[in-house]
């Protein structure tokens, strides 16, 4: 196993702390914005944490004491990051709501947190005018915009103005294993999970990560995932915030290559259909030039044995019109949520730009293993984190088996679920769900999901991401899910929906000189799905597909909600 090199960190115990000291340290320097105008658009560090401490005391003065729950939910935003800042410095606990859920859903976990408070944008201003059972506990409604739609509401921006000559002394001592922030994984009646995560959770894995991967206080984050979600809020804003670097929230994610261009992004996390299209977009317009065509693939061999004896930046230099449509000042692309394929992260490493994946889950805060520049595998997950040990547990002659967890960053349990919090465990470990092996050079490899594992006929687990990653790398197929479908005489089918990409076979008929139809898609797709079993060892192999006419609905980090599918 390689000797790893860890980056120097500053350690700290809390979030308050953390905020305390990056002010000190970085003072007048930008740390949050918004591209689009909000009321606070722009934070430096000095001013974040100048808006903590008089957003806290504005808070404190409505009766909210320590330990409350406060729920938050809103687009990504500088007022967001405030707000969770301001709760988890004041030794208030968190809940920070998927922005994208159905109404009964965030009225289910304001109900399901004991919420007894609630800080949210305009865009929820008329739920939360209505009267709900599940606002009953609810004291203090916070909007984060100007708003007359209720006059119990308080305006975020007008508490903290009202507030004066207040000083880091007015801050709570934190008691970091206590809990911090309630995280839910799920907004469905009856099914709601709570990870409750504690400071010394969060501020373990900042520290861990920031070992691993360096970041600068010259780095511009931009923020494009939902930032309720632990990948981004941890990875993408308080990481950030811990090294002196800016985060930058994009406007939507139709505008994220202008935001890129407008901020001059040095770092994004993104999931991998992001990267997918990002990839695509660059190979698509190479092979409609005939002489970049031509051209590309050559020079892309001269820059690999360019980088072999030295010249690490030649790449960019080489392909500066591909880096120039992404800003020009990309050094880091890091993926998570799901596995990206490891052909686009390799692909995208051919042009220059520095890729890498990590892994892990909302119940470790969130990173258990992650890919360094210096030492990587485009098929594995990572590297463990300093403080992180991985197990798998009854490995099969393979060496295959789930995946267990323990550390730090290990989540206290389920809030109000004892019983769902002693199914995680096994002996101290937690059991991540996740099927996978630990290879001779130390590095994670994630097969799937246990629960998504279909049984093949001769006895051996199919692991339907493996497929899906195949197919998904045929220009005609814009997504997948594989499963096993039921069938009397044959046990499990190996089956996959296909959601064809329609500007592929648009492109395809016009060249062709043909009409399309429902024939000519189905037998396209039947193509690639032969193409994809010649590849696959035998009991891998597809048996049955269907061509769907829409895409699948998908978590706000865009994985298929897969218990949505039809399965018969």
């Amino acid at each position: 196993m390689k000797q790893i090199n860890y980056y120097d960190v500053p350690q700290y115990k809390t979030l308050q702390e953390m905020l305390i000291n990056s002010a000190a340290d970085f003072g007048d320097k930008l740390a949050l914005e918004d591209i689009k105008e909000t009321p606070i658009q722009r934070a430096t560090y000095n001013e974040l944490l100048d808006y903590v401490l008089r957003f806290g005391k504005a808070l404190r003065d409505t009766e909210l004491s320590e330990r409350t729950h406060v729920a938050l939910i809103g687009e990504n935003r500088v007022q967001w990051a405030i707000a969770y800042l301001t709760v988890t410095a004041f030794n208030m606990v968190v809940v920070p709501i998927d922005k994208n859920l159905h109404e009964n859903e965030i009225l289910n976990i304001i109900h399901e947190s004991d919420a007894e408070a609630v800080i949210f944008s305009d865009t929820y201003s008329s739920l939360f005018s209505e009267e709900h059972f599940a606002l009953k506990r609810i004291k203090t409604f916070v909007c984060m915009d100007e708003t007359d739609a209720n006059e119990k509401f308080m305006i975020m921006k007008e508490m903290i103005d009202s507030e004066e000559n207040v000083d880091k002394s007015i801050f709570p001592e934190i008691n970091d294993e206590e809990v911090s922030e309630i995280i839910f994984t799920s907004g469905s009646l009856g099914h709601a999970k709570g990870v409750m995560l504690t400071q010394k959770n969060l501020v373990s894995n900042l520290h861990d990560m920031l070992a691993m991967i360096q970041m600068l206080p010259s780095d511009r984050f931009l923020s494009v995932l939902p930032i309720h979600h632990t990948y981004e809020c941890t990875c993408g804003m308080l990481c950030p915030l811990y090294s002196g670097s800016s985060v930058h929230y994009t406007r939507s994610l139709k505008t994220i290559v202008d935001d890129m261009n407008k901020v001059h992004a040095t770092l994004m996390l993104g999931v991998p259909l992001l990267f997918d299209k990002m990839y695509k977009g660059i190979t698509k317009a190479i092979e409609a030039d005939k002489t970049k065509s031509k051209v590309v693939p050559v020079l892309q061999k001269v820059t690999n044995v360019a980088e072999k004896i030295g010249f690490k930046s030649v790449k960019k230099k080489v392909f500066k019109e591909v880096h120039d449509k992404f800003g020009g000042s990309i050094r880091l692309f890091i993926a998570g949520g799901a596995a990206p394929d490891p052909a686009v992260a390799k692909g995208l490493r051919e042009f220059g730009f520095n890729f890498l994946q990590g892994y892990g889950l909302t119940e470790t805060s969130p990173i258990l293993a992650v890919n360094r520049l210096d030492a990587f595998k485009d098929d594995a997950a990572g590297l463990p984190l300093p403080s992180v040990k991985l197990k798998i547990n009854n490995p099969n002659p393979d060496g295959i088996g789930e995946v267990f967890a323990k550390g730090p960053n290990v989540m206290k349990g389920y809030y109000k679920n004892e019983e769902l919090t002693k199914e995680a465990f096994e002996n101290g470990w937690f059991k991540t769900g996740d099927i996978g092996f630990i290879d001779e050079d130390g590095f994670l490899h994630i097969n799937g999901r246990a629960k998504n594992v279909i049984i093949s006929k001769s006895g051996k687990n199919v692991f339907p991401e493996e497929i899906e990653e195949l197919l998904n790398r045929s220009e005609f197929i814009l997504e997948s899910a594989v499963y096993g479908a039921r069938d009397k005489k044959q046990g499990e089918l190996i089956t996959a929906q296909i959601v064809p990409d329609s500007e592929a076979f648009m492109k395809y008929a016009e060249e062709n000189g043909i009409k399309l139809t429902d024939e000519v898609i189905y037998n396209k797709i039947k193509e690639e799905v032969d193409a994809a079993n010649r590849i696959l060892t035998s009991y891998k192999r597809i048996q049955k597909f269907i061509v769907r006419d829409h895409e699948f609905e998908k978590t706000t980090t865009h994985k298929i909600k897969r218990h949505l599918l039809n399965k018969d």
